[in-house]
């Protein structure tokens, strides 16, 4: 009998075998070894062909052209970052929060932030950062432990393919189990030393939350300093791409030169002050790392 060929999305990878979903329905399929020869991976998130055989030995066939790929995690068409940042235990890193939202903004992938554990904030210290972020991108504030604020971020993962990224700790095992319906990410402890949490997913799965699919992957929870170089590190930060071509000077790198729009912007606060600490940091970051 001549195989069916069909589309669909691969949702987890153990031990050679792929697991495709294809209207909902789970295909387990093994790999065409011309992936081998051209030195290409099938990875979860992966839209690919497949020929479903009614013995059960289905094949894909072809991966789709991806959107985006990352090497750790292993994962495939990422369109949207959901960046889960605890408001305690630990603390905010705002500097880290910018390289999150640097590294997804260069992937060109939508961003959503989710501060979550409210109910371990201050009111005062939720408005701050709501003043630093909300006015540059979708930001929700949750407890993960009770279920507040989760309708507004399931209205954010209808129709993407979103993945939780952010520090250990913030409590994104807690956030996708929640939104699963039911446990499937190990929920790991804070250490009290370093105030860190521990790495607690395996491998990578990709699970349908209503009309979209949210990853769970053993990654995302820290990068290096960007791939970006410093002529558009600028571009990465919205509120300073909408003053390119305002400068004085066309290469202006918004650090210490006459007549830069950004300086302007930051000294009248209509760029917040942190958000420019941690451009200034990254750049330095990058000229170091461009020494070796």
């Amino acid at each position: 009998m001549t195989p069916a060929s069909s589309e669909g999305v691969i949702v987890k990878g153990i031990g050679g075998f792929y697991y495709v979903s294809v209207d909902g329905v789970i295909h387990s399929c093994k790999a065409r070894g011309l992936f081998r020869k051209q030195e290409l991976t099938p990875a979860v998130g992966d839209r690919v062909r497949l020929d479903i055989r009614a013995d059960g030995e289905s094949v894909i066939t072809e991966i789709l052209p991806r959107k985006n790929f990352f090497v750790r995690p292993p994962v495939a068409n990422i369109d949207q970052f959901i960046l889960v940042v605890a408001l305690a235990r630990p603390e905010p890193n705002l500097l880290l929060i910018d390289r999150f939202l640097v590294m997804a903004e260069y992937q060109m992938t939508d961003i959503v932030i989710c501060f979550n554990k409210i109910d371990l904030a201050e009111d005062s210290q939720i408005e701050e950062l709501r003043q630093i972020y909300d006015p540059l991108y979708p930001t929700v504030f949750v407890n993960g432990l009770s279920g507040e604020g989760f309708s507004g971020l399931r209205d954010y993962l209808k129709n993407h393919q979103s993945a939780l990224a952010g520090p250990s700790g913030a409590g994104k095992s807690t956030l996708l189990n929640r939104l699963i319906g039911r446990p499937v990410a190990e929920v790991g402890k804070v250490a009290k030393r370093t105030g860190r949490g521990r790495h607690t997913t395996r491998h990578v799965e990709l699970f349908p939350v209503g009309s979209g699919f949210l990853y769970d992957t053993p990654g995302f929870t820290s990068f290096d300093i960007l791939e970006a170089d410093e002529a558009e590190l600028a571009v990465l930060f919205p509120e300073m791409e909408a003053l390119l071509g305002a400068c004085q000077y066309d290469n202006c790198r918004h650090l210490e030169e006459p007549g830069c729009a950004v300086h302007k912007a930051v000294n009248a606060g209509n760029i917040n002050a942190s958000r420019y600490v941690s451009y200034r940091q990254m750049i330095e970051e990058i000229r170091e790392k461009r020494k070796y």
